[in-house]
């Protein structure tokens, strides 16, 4: 509590300075919020309805022609289609909606609290006013073109490689007498599952309110977590007041992943061979999901549920350990859902200080560094005549990825290697970026979808330490990851390379090669990618076009050195045969 004037002046300010930046949020979200939420909502509706018969022609070309599943599965996938699709509709059209009405709405508003953490106090006002009213409108038309991006090139992609992938032998056949039992399994699990994870999340709901609201108090008497800066609480404030909407949104996300839970009974039942158990995991998840959230909100353990076991024996664990109270969630989902679904619980466990948040290394940032290396690199390799001005033109006209690979794919495996010798060069425990940031495990981004590549980075890294790769094998792996199969283009390539003689060595080499292939792929299906290397794209076309005119200007000016002394040769030879002339003439008189 403010025990002086000086505090009090203090509090006024924040105070004053909160109800301000409050009332011109709302101005600003009322003027900029349906605008950005129009074209959010329609933009991302034409693109679903648009390729709404395009995605269903692709999928069923692809399970037709994939050796991955045998007839009988295939038989189910192709009853369950339409159940699929008209999920992906109903979800597609609502998240579309909602994320329209949220990112339109809320972020001017979030915008005028933020111009406050600016270095510059003089300008907060002026930026209070003007953060997020045009930013919100082309923000909006990044997201809808980045989702256009995901559904018109990378589910197409991820379908051409399920038809590629050769028959697995890990897959077993799944008998017609299964079929029947995984409809109704998947159709049973969106029946209960749906209803009871509404019904959990609606009924832990108020006490996630009101527990919420207990810490983020609690940090505001306290002078902790986010309220530790001055310059913060204008927008702590504004996360009291929203906390209501944060509840309501980790409902809405209960519900969400209800569809996909209760779904995956089928795979259960195509997994275990067994109608029962697929019951049993639609039963068990409930408890499951019962208990995280108990788990989360700090409630009694367990669950008065029913938790049937669902398994024969209990899978491996994932490549990542887990620890503490997910540990059974993650054992039970693997790859496919990496952490159970729950509500949306952040603030209330401990929180940590602004100036601890502001040292984690944002994933913006690595994005950034990480097509910076792509284009440095690209200029290097054009300087080179390495790649040519044709192959970076071939990847922007191609309709699909594999037709300029190595654009593709071999110029961002070329700097990711880069980026891992640098790492492994300077003694770093994570990854050295490009600015020169290091990321590691303790200041990387706490986001769910970097752990899926950050692990595997770092075992590729490992192994490439290990095996001490010397120059000249370093020179033959960036001819393999930038050209591939193009033996062609490598032969052409003279970098030093040198081709290992033990076998031993050489098939280490391609599986670090087929390794970092493949997660270069993964990374080209994520969102934002697409835009932002295609910008790379084009800035290495306009170096490759100024470099060509340089060349040409270079040759043009020796061109004309050339000729300028040609012409003085040939006037010299001229006037060399006049003389020699008139010197004969005049020895032809005198004799």
């Amino acid at each position: 509590m403010p025990t002086s004037l000086e505090d009090w002046l203090k509090t006024l300010y924040v105070v004053f300075t909160f109800c301000t930046v409050l009332c011109f949020g709302a101005l600003k979200s009322l003027m900029i919020g349906p605008i950005a939420a129009l074209i959010l909502i329609l933009g991302n509706l034409g693109v679903i309805l648009g390729l709404f018969p395009a995605h269903v022609a692709w999928t069923v070309y692809t399970l037709l022609k994939t050796n991955r599943f045998d007839a009988p599965l295939k038989v189910a996938i192709l009853l369950g289609l339409p159940a699929l699709f008209g999920i992906w509709l109903a979800l597609s059209i609502a998240g579309s909606v909602l994320v329209g009405v949220g990112y339109g709405f809320f972020t001017p508003w979030i915008s005028s609290f933020e111009a406050f953490r600016q270095g510059d106090e003089s300008n907060n006002f002026y930026h209070c006013i003007v953060d997020g009213t045009w930013g919100t409108i082309k923000g909006s038309c990044t997201v809808v073109r980045d989702f256009a991006d995901l559904c018109i090139h990378s589910y197409p992609i991820y379908l051409k490689e399920l038809r590629e992938n050769p028959t697995s032998n890990e897959l077993q056949p799944l008998r017609f007498i299964h079929v029947p039992a995984c409809i109704i399994v998947g159709l049973m699990g969106l029946i209960v599952e749906i209803p009871l994870y509404t019904a959990i999340a609606i009924v832990k709901s108020p006490y996630m309110l009101f527990k919420g609201w207990q810490r983020l108090l609690h940090d505001l008497i306290s002078r902790e977590g986010p309220f530790l800066e001055t310059a913060c609480i204008p927008i702590a404030g504004l996360t009291i007041l929203m906390w209501p909407l944060v509840v309501i949104g980790s409902i809405l996300m209960a519900i969400f992943t209800s569809f996909f839970i209760g779904l995956y009974g089928s795979i259960i039942v195509y997994q275990e061979r067994s109608f029962q158990r697929g019951v049993a995991f639609v039963i068990a998840m409930v408890a499951e999901f019962d208990e995280y959230t108990n788990d989360w909100l700090y409630l009694r353990e367990g669950s008065i549920l029913p938790k049937p076991r669902y398994r024969k024996k209990k899978p491996s664990n994932s490549s990542e350990p887990s620890v503490g109270r997910n540990q059974s969630l993650h054992d039970r989902f693997g790859s496919i859902f990496p952490e159970a679904p729950a509500m949306l619980v952040p603030s209330l466990t401990s929180s940590r200080s602004v100036r601890e948040a502001i040292k984690e290394v944002k994933m913006v940032q690595i994005w950034e560094s990480t097509m910076k290396l792509c284009e440095v690199s690209g200029k290097e390799l054009l300087n080179a005549n390495t790649i040519a001005h044709t192959d970076l033109s071939d990847w922007l006209k191609a309709k699909h990825a594999n037709d300029a690979t190595i654009i593709d794919v071999g110029l961002p495996c070329f700097s990711f290697l880069h980026t891992l010798l640098n790492s492994i060069e300077a003694g770093s425990n994570g990854l050295m970026l490009f600015d020169g940031t290091e990321v590691n495990h303790l200041n990387r981004p706490q986001d769910r979808l970097l752990d899926w590549f950050f692990h595997p980075v770092m075992v590729l890294k490992e192994q490439i330490r290990v095996i001490k790769l010397e120059e000249g094998e370093i020179r033959y792996l960036e001819k393999m990851l930038l050209f591939g199969n193009d033996k062609e283009r490598a032969k052409c390539w003279e970098n030093g390379s040198l081709i290992p003689q033990d076998a031993l060595r050489a098939a280490q080499i391609e599986g670090i090669s087929r390794r970092m292939i493949g997660i270069s792929r993964s990374v080209s299906k994520l969102p934002t990618y697409r835009r932002r290397f295609r910008q790379v794209v084009k800035d290495l076309i306009t170096h490759s076009i100024g470099k060509e005119g340089s060349t040409k200007s270079v040759a043009c000016s020796v061109a004309k050195q050339g000729s300028t002394r040609s012409l003085n040769s040939s006037a010299a030879k001229e006037s060399s045969t006049r003389s020699m002339s008139a010197r004969s003439i005049a020895s032809i008189e005198i004799v």
